[in-house]
C-alpha cells in the first residue's frame, strides 16, 4: 500500500517521527510480511523516510520485498535496541506508535535510547485505512472467497458419520493447501452438542447420524482471508434443526439486505437480530452479526448491536447470525460480502442447505 499512505496523517497530526511494530501494519504498509516471534521488528519513519528494522534471519526476504523502504538487519546476539536508537536518533519528543501493540516494555527501551516524551497513538489511522480495501486487495478477496467455496463444496459433501472432528479439520486443511493457499485460522470442526460452542476447536468426538456438524474456516490467498461457516445435518434432520436452520439462514438474509454504505454496522446487527427475536431465540445469539475481513480474519470494521460505525463503498465484512442451545447444538451460517455503492456483493457462495450433499 506504501509507507505514503501515513505520511499526510503524521503530517496533519504534526508528527515527523514514527515507531509501528504491528506486523500486519508492516505487511500493509511495505508488502513484506512475517512474523518475528520475540525478535524485534518495526518500520521507523523519519521525516519522510522509511527503514525497515528486522532479524537478521529476515534481511533477504525483507529487502526483496519491502517497498519504499530501506531495509536495516539486527543479529542474534546484537542488542536491537542500540539499531533502533541509531536509525532514530536523538531530539524526538513526540512519537507515533501503535500503543495496541507496543508493550509497554518496549516504550520504556524507546524512552531509555531516545529520550521520547510523548507516545501518539497512530493505530486507528492504519485500521481505518485498511478497512477500505483498494482493488488490487478486493481481487485477492474474491480469489480467497471462491477457492473457499470449492472446498467448502467439496469438504460438505465428504462429511461421513464415525470420523472425529479432528480428522475433518484435517482433512479441511489439506483441502486449503491442496488449493494453493494458507488457513485464514484455526479450523473450526464442531459436532452435536459442541456446536453449541461457538469457538470450541475441534476435538477427538467421533460424529454420529444425526448430528449437526459445524465448519468454521476460510483459504487466505496471498495473505488475504475469506471466512465461512456452514452447518449441516448428516443423515435424517429433525423439526427443530430444520427450523432453527430456517430461522438463523432467514436472519443472515436480512442482514446481508441491509448492508450498503452509509449504513450503520449496528443496523446491520439489528436486521438479523429482529427475525431471531421474532423467532423467540433472541437470547441464543450471543454474539456480533459480522467483522471486517483483510489481512487479518478478524479487523475494523466490527458489527456489533448497537454499533455507529459507518459501512463504506471498498469495505469487506462477514455475515455469520448464530443460534447455540447449550445441551442440543448451535447453528452459524457466515459468508463474505463486499460492499459497493448501492449495496453489496456476496465473495462467498457455497450451499446453504442443511444437508451437506
Amino acid at each position: 500500500m506504501g509507507v505514503d499512505r501515513i505520511l499526510a496523517w503524521m503530517e496533519a497530526s504534526n508528527l515527523s517521527t514514527g515507531f509501528l511494530t504491528d506486523p500486519i501494519s508492516i505487511a500493509y504498509l511495505t508488502g513484506f510480511s512475517t512474523n518475528p516471534h520475540e525478535r524485534l521488528m518495526a518500520l521507523v519513519i523519519r521525516d519522510a523516510q522509511a527503514v525497515l528494522i528486522v532479524p537478521g534471519l529476515e534481511e533477504e526476504s525483507a529487502t526483496a520485498a519491502a517497498r519504499g523502504v530501506s531495509v536495516k538487519a539486527w543479529r542474534d546476539g546484537e542488542d536491537p535496541w542500540a539499531v533502533v536508537a541509531s536509525v532514530l536518533g536523538g531530539g524526538v519528543s513526540r512519537l507515533a506508535v501503535e500503543k495496541g501493540h507496543l508493550s509497554l516494555s518496549g516504550w520504556d527501551r524507546l524512552q531509555a535510547v531516545t529520550g521520547v516524551l510523548e507516545a501518539v497513538d497512530v493505530g486507528a489511522e492504519i485500521r481505518r485505512l485498511r478497512a477500505r480495501k483498494t482493488p488490487d486487495e478486493i481481487e485477492k478477496l474474491e480469489r480467497a472467497g471462491r477457492l473457499t467455496d470449492e472446498v467448502t463444496e467439496f469438504v460438505l459433501a465428504q462429511l461421513e458419520t464415525g470420523r472425529a472432528e479432528l480428522e475433518v479439520a484435517a482433512d479441511i486443511e489439506r483441502q486449503v493447501a491442496g488449493a494453493g493457499g494458507r488457513p485464514s485460522f484455526a479450523t473450526i470442526v464442531q459436532s452435536g452438542p459442541n456446536s453449541a460452542l461457538p469457538h470450541l476447536g475441534p476435538t477427538d468426538r467421533r460424529i454420529a447420524a444425526g448430528d449437526m456438524v459445524l465448519v468454521d474456516f476460510g483459504v487466505g490467498w496471498e495473505g488475504y482471508k475469506a471466512d465461512i461457516t456452514r452447518t449441516v445435518v448428516l443423515g435424517e434432520t429433525d423439526a427443530r434443526q430444520g427450523e432453527v436452520h430456517s430461522l438463523v439462514k432467514a436472519a443472515q438474509e436480512a442482514a446481508i439486505a441491509a448492508v450498503r454504505p452509509g449504513a450503520r454496522v449496528g443496523e446491520v446487527d439489528e436486521a438479523a437480530r429482529a427475525v431471531i427475536r421474532e423467532g423467540g431465540l433472541a437470547d441464543r445469539f450471543i454474539h456480533r452479526v459480522g467483522h471486517g475481513l483483510g489481512l487479518e480474519a478478524h479487523e475494523d470494521p466490527s458489527l456489533d448491536p448497537g454499533g455507529s460505525a459507518i459501512l463504506e463503498e471498498g469495505m469487506v465484512i462477514t455475515i455469520e447470525p448464530g443460534v447455540y442451545i447449550p445441551g442440543w447444538g448451535g447453528v452459524r451460517i457466515e459468508d463474505d460480502v463486499l460492499v459497493e455503492a448501492g449495496g453489496c456483493r456476496m465473495l462467498t457462495h457455497a450451499h446453504r442447505r442443511l444437508t451437506p450433499g
